[in-house]
């Protein structure tokens, strides 16, 4: 709005300037008319009546008069122009003549007439007419046409962002809500495809999750099989043991290929204690001589799925357990005032920062930085997409002195603000 006043402004100046010239022109004109005019006994009359009635003040000009020149502003350049194309270059123009303060216009009674007169012009014959009314009702037409273009944008913005939203559901493998299916036509027409394309989506997860459950019971039946089979053959351990083994990884592996065909879970959030957790976990392993050490405060609330992050920790050490056997396994429990964040450090030989990114992928393997093969790559893009789910993330990092050092971050903001409003209502109560 201001840069548009500005530009009307400059624009209409020299229009204002030829016409308040014109007035000005007019004004000294009649005054030298009427004075030429009149009786040389009348012209006193004739100045009072100019003074009472029209307010125009007419004085002789003198060598000593002390003037105060008009500003030098644009308007006031422009009219000056104009007023000496009009009255010839001899017009003088001033905003003080001695003491009286207005719009003061010299002229001659004749061209050839070497006096000159002063006439001072009423303040209200140079004031902008209209202009300021007329800028009022384009104000408030501007905002009018604001209003107008703000509610048709909302009007347009919401089924968008409904639209935008019920995409990312999709994206994170949810089922968004049903979006409306009224409104604009062309909105109504994308919002009927995508709630189509949402429950085609549903339905193929659904017919996913039955064929995984029924390759879970057809595979894993006959494995339990052949590993009893095998525990009763009555061969020497040292052929049983391998076998098992193998058995015990191949189960491993359905079980991945389970957990990432699940896709992201769907059970809301709830209050856990991250640190007995991490040690409700861990201790199994300990239970089977693994060297764990493990360091997390007495407690840490967070805001998780209990099972999914399970199932991340337990990944990242039976990694750290693959890729350095026979090496302490340092897990660790800590939180910033920003995030909770736990910690598996292996001695292993790590992974370099090049390929952090990639192996985060599902169905890779760094198999020369990691000598064993075994595993269909699952493990970290399943930890990755757990944390995902729970606005977090998996850092892949160098330790000092050598080893990978896995980091899960758990946000802790939504927790401690759902804190503190427990803690608020039960305060009012």
């Amino acid at each position: 709005m201001t840069v548009w006043s500005a530009i009307f402004r400059h624009f209409h100046e020299p229009g204002r300037a030829r016409d308040l010239a014109q007035m000005a022109a007019s004004v000294v004109n009649l005054t030298r008319t009427a004075l030429i005019n009149a009786e040389t006994s009348r012209r006193t009359d004739l100045l009072i009546d100019l003074a009472a009635l029209e307010g125009i003040r007419i004085y002789p000009s003198e060598p000593t008069d002390e003037i105060l020149p008009l500003p030098e502003t644009r308007p006031m350049q422009l009219l000056t122009r104009e007023i000496k194309n009009q009255l010839g270059e001899h017009t003088r123009l001033a905003a003080r003549w001695k003491t009286l303060d207005g719009f003061w216009i010299s002229f001659r009674l004749d061209p050839e007439d070497p006096d000159d007169f002063w006439v001072r012009l009423p303040a209200e014959r140079l004031e902008s007419s209209g202009t300021a009314d007329w800028l009022g009702w384009v104000f408030a037409a501007f905002s009018v046409s604001l209003l107008g273009a703000f509610l048709i944008v909302s009007r347009i913005s919401t089924p968008l962002r409904s639209l935008a939203d019920a995409a990312k559901m999709v994206g994170r493998g949810r089922t968004p809500p049903p979006l409306p299916e009224n409104g604009p036509q062309e909105f109504a027409i994308v919002s009927r495809a995508f709630n189509q394309m949402a429950g085609d989506l549903a339905r193929n997860e659904a017919e996913r999750a039955v064929i995984l459950a029924g390759v879970s019971h057809d595979l894993r039946t006959p494995l339990a099989r052949l590993r009893l089979g095998i525990e009763m053959s009555g061969s020497p351990d040292e052929d049983i043991v391998p076998m098992i083994a193998d058995i015990e990884e191949m189960d491993r592996i359905i079980g991945q290929f389970l957990d990432f065909g699940r896709g992201e879970p769907h059970t809301p959030t709830e209050p856990i204690d991250l640190a007995a957790l991490v040690t409700d976990v861990a201790e199994p392993y300990r239970l089977r001589g693994v060297d764990l050490n493990i360091d997390t405060p007495v407690r840490l609330t967070v805001s998780a799925r209990a099972l999914p992050l399970r199932r991340a920790i337990a990944n990242l050490i039976d990694n750290a357990i693959r890729y350095a056997p026979d090496t302490p396994i340092d897990v660790r429990v800590h939180a910033d005032r920003a995030e909770a964040h736990v910690e598996v450090l292996d001695r292993g030989p790590g992974i370099p920062p090049d390929q952090i990114d990639r192996l985060r992928q599902p169905f890779t393997r760094l198999e020369a930085a990691r000598s064993d093969t075994k595993g269909a790559g699952l493990g970290l893009a399943i930890i990755d997409r757990v944390m995902r789910s729970h606005d977090g993330r998996l850092e892949l990092l160098e330790r000092e002195g050598g080893g990978l050092r896995a980091v899960l971050s758990l946000p802790l903001r939504k927790q401690r603000a759902r804190m503190r409003a427990v803690a608020n209502a039960q305060d009012k109560q």
